[in-house]
């Protein structure tokens, strides 16, 4: 089907998805959960393909975001399963008055219509969009990078079984079939099919969305995500905060990039780091790029390199880190305003005024003290999954669940009165 007929199929089912009731909506997540397990087969060998075909193409970092496992797949089933177990976001009243007049106005929240989300290399990500979109009463029009597009049509196919055997429309889940950039171009131009547009990707994607859409969109994922070691931290636990948060899945948007060190304690702690992310690891040894004073505590001794400026504005993604030493806390949060993307940044201390001072002065969508910023995730904060994480303000910011999915209309019931 060409970009125009999955448009046009999507809004025809907008009406139905809607008046979906919660029953209706948890039976085919239930369906979708066990058709993507009976069909895991089918899923690996068109993930394998994909694998194969980017070998080469991208990085091993990448090349894990694009994998799936027996694992994953599991996963990506509990997760719908989860979202099944969620109370339904559509028809809450979140405010009611009576006017003198005599007509009742109720607030109630309501399904945003067709939802569009453009994203990249994680087939995960199918999965994941498809059961909040539906569970929130919305139409999801799904469009993957090439390098993925096998593995999520086999997550696509599956999961329409699952509508199919709970008696729900097809046409509720989506996959775009062009996945050349002008079908994204379409999505991002689609006025009158689709209500919200929903990048999730690299930084070259995000751009061209705010800048090309004629949509609504919201801004997620770059993650220049810091941590900052202050000069009352305990090192046993700003070392782990610090591995997890840039080692346990260095590909995705909540894994930091820059390392912030209290000038006081910068000749003491930055060896420690060394040897953890360096010599510690036997594989995938971090990449350390050291700005002038943390290359004068480390650059000699244990062939550092030296950080440009670049460095400090960039989302690696891979096992590459930069590394300042800054004055104290407000130095730390001064960089970060200037240099973050407003994603998630943390704090190590044990010192509780400068943790609150911390908190309430960095300006990003999760700011953590004592805890890596991986947990910046819809399944962590109990949301299920996520469609993304928003790095701004208006509508949605962070994680976005269920509630961020929909919008609100005013229902007014009177008597007869007249204005």
């Amino acid at each position: 089907m060409t970009t125009l007929e999955i448009l046009e199929a999507a809004k025809g089912a907008k009406s139905a998805a809607a008046l979906m009731s919660t029953e209706q909506k948890n039976a085919a997540l239930i369906n979708m959960a066990s058709a993507i397990e009976d069909e895991a087969k089918a899923i690996l060998k068109a993930n394998m393909s994909d694998v194969e075909d980017a070998r080469g193409k991208l990085g091993e970092a990448m090349l894990d975001r694009l994998t799936l496992t027996d694992s994953r797949i599991r996963a990506m089933a509990d997760g719908l399963r989860e979202v099944a177990k969620l109370p339904d976001p559509v028809g809450i009243i979140s405010e009611q008055v009576t006017r003198p007049n005599g007509i009742t106005i109720k607030k109630v929240s309501v399904p945003l219509g067709v939802v569009a989300i453009i994203y990249e290399s994680r087939p995960n990500v199918t999965a994941d969009a498809a059961a909040l979109a539906l569970k929130s009463g919305n139409v999801c029009v799904l469009r993957i990078g090439k390098e993925a597009y096998g593995s999520a049509r086999a997550i696509v196919n599956a999961m329409r079984k699952g509508l199919k055997k709970a008696g729900v429309s097809r046409n509720v889940i989506n996959l775009i079939e062009d996945t050349s950039r002008e079908s994204a171009t379409a999505l991002m131009t689609a006025v009158g099919y689709v209500d919200l547009l929903i990048p999730r990707g690299g930084k070259g994607l995000i751009l061209s969305c705010v800048e090309n859409a004629k949509v609504p969109c919201i801004q997620t994922g770059t993650g220049i995500c810091h941590v900052y070691v202050d000069e009352n931290a305990d090192f046993t636990k700003a070392l782990d905060i610090i591995e997890n948060a840039k080692c346990s899945r260095p590909s995705v948007c909540n894994a930091m990039e820059v390392c912030l060190v209290h000038r006081a304690i910068a000749a003491d702690f930055l060896p420690h780091l060394y040897k953890r992310l360096v010599e510690m690891r036997k594989t995938n040894p971090v990449v350390l790029k050291l700005d002038e004073l943390s290359f004068s505590v480390l650059g000699d001794k244990f062939n550092c390199r030296r950080a440009t400026s670049e460095d400090f504005d960039t989302e690696f993604l891979d096992y590459v880190m930069a590394v300042k030493v800054v004055d104290d806390v407000k130095s730390a949060i001064n960089h970060i305003s200037l240099h973050g993307t407003g994603h998630s940044d943390c704090i190590v201390t044990e010192n509780e005024k400068t943790a609150e001072f911390f908190l309430r002065s960095v300006d990003s969508a999760a700011v953590y003290v004592n805890a890596s910023t991986r947990f910046t995730d819809g399944g962590e904060f109990g949301l299920g999954c996520e469609m993304g994480i928003s790095t701004q303000k208006l509508h949605a910011r962070g994680p976005m669940g269920l509630k961020e999915l929909t919008t609100y209309k005013y229902m007014i019931t009177g008597n007869g009165q007249v204005r």
